[in-house]
């Protein structure tokens, strides 16, 4: 699979580089995987067409030992608000399972069970065909996402951080107002799950959170049937883990379906804007009874997307003070 990682230096500013192996080969003309998508020539040739032979050391780097700097594996590089970052949840068993518990008793359905069972029953059309559209979230503009190492932070008025461990696409619009697919890659969707426990009502304010994405984007990866395995780190040591899977086999609904009823709306197809958007998690501590402390490290895998992203959790102790809106 052909992987690219965003870095940024001091003094030489943003990079993209070409994953090869334990080197991580520069490529000359391009400064953001989003200027290669829009170059208007073929993805992988392009980014293969302009590895050069500068190479960096990736323990270094990935290690945070180099003056180099693991971005956000894509964005919009000169306007964050022209990235939409998004999700789609309910797509596996095990989050819907979680959802269900967190707002009623067993012997209670919730609409959120009865909205992954519309996946399962009507989520796979036949080839271009619609199917039952899946539940559907903003988490903010490109400005909330993070790269490989920083961390995500509980703002005052939050109540709780968690990770939720993802695959995640990543699209532009090109020029004709049509969604492109640029690749895949890893991501921790990481939301405020104590505020969602008290009322469903709630989701979509529990979502409004810093997320990460990468290192690395997948220009090729293979959707099928993704195995992983997420984790979270106290002190050095392992707290909590679990193997994980994504990918259409593991989902109640195709990737075309999913992608279909986000870019059916017209205001999610203005050209040169970028997208992010969240597949759906398999499992996360929270369901565990876990509630993570500042420090704990977040740590999520999908095979074939490359190295680990790892995010230390922040907690923002500032006081939640009242938001004033005044007149002009």
């Amino acid at each position: 699979m052909t992987r690219l990682i965003q870095l940024s230096h001091p003094t030489q500013g943003r990079r993209v580089a070409l994953v090869d192996d334990n080197d991580l080969r520069l490529l000359t003309g391009f400064t953001s995987v989003y200027q290669i998508a829009t170059s208007g020539k073929p993805l992988i040739e392009t980014a293969r067409k302009a590895v050069s032979s500068d190479a960096l050391s990736y323990d270094d780097v990935y290690a945070g030992k180099s003056e180099w700097k693991i971005l956000p594996a894509f964005d919009h590089p000169e306007e964050t608000a022209r990235c939409l970052v998004s999700g789609t949840g309910l797509t596996h068993k095990a989050s819907a399972d979680n959802r269900q518990a967190m707002h009623a008793d067993i012997a209670t359905v919730t609409d959120s069970m009865r909205m992954y069972q519309w996946g399962v029953e009507s989520g796979r059309p036949a080839e271009g065909e619609i199917g039952v559209a899946p539940e559907w979230f903003y988490k903010g503009p490109g400005s909330i996402l993070r790269g490989h190492g920083e961390p995500l932070t509980i703002p005052p008025y939050g109540e709780d951080g968690g990770e939720e461990p993802e695959v995640a696409g990543a699209y532009i619009i090109d020029a004709e107002g049509a969604p492109r697919r640029v690749g895949m890659l890893m991501g921790n969707e990481f939301s405020d799950h104590q505020v969602e426990k008290k009322n469903y009502l709630y989701l979509a304010v529990s979502k409004l959170r810093t997320c990460a994405i990468g290192p690395e984007i997948v220009l090729d990866p293979d959707f099928s049937a993704v195995p992983g395995h997420v984790s979270v780190e106290r002190n050095g040591a392992v707290l909590w883990e679990k193997d994980i899977a994504s990918g259409e086999a593991k989902m109640s609904h195709t990737l075309a379906n999913l992608e279909h009823h986000h870019f059916k709306f017209e205001a999610h197809r203005r050209p040169g804007d970028a997208h992010i958007h969240f597949f759906g998690a398999d499992a996360f501590s929270f369901g565990a009874g876990i509630t993570l402390e500042e420090g704990d490290v977040m740590v999520v895998e999908f095979q074939g997307f490359g190295r680990a992203l790892r995010n230390p959790l922040a907690i923002d102790k500032a006081p939640n003070s009242f938001v004033r809106v005044t007149t002009l």
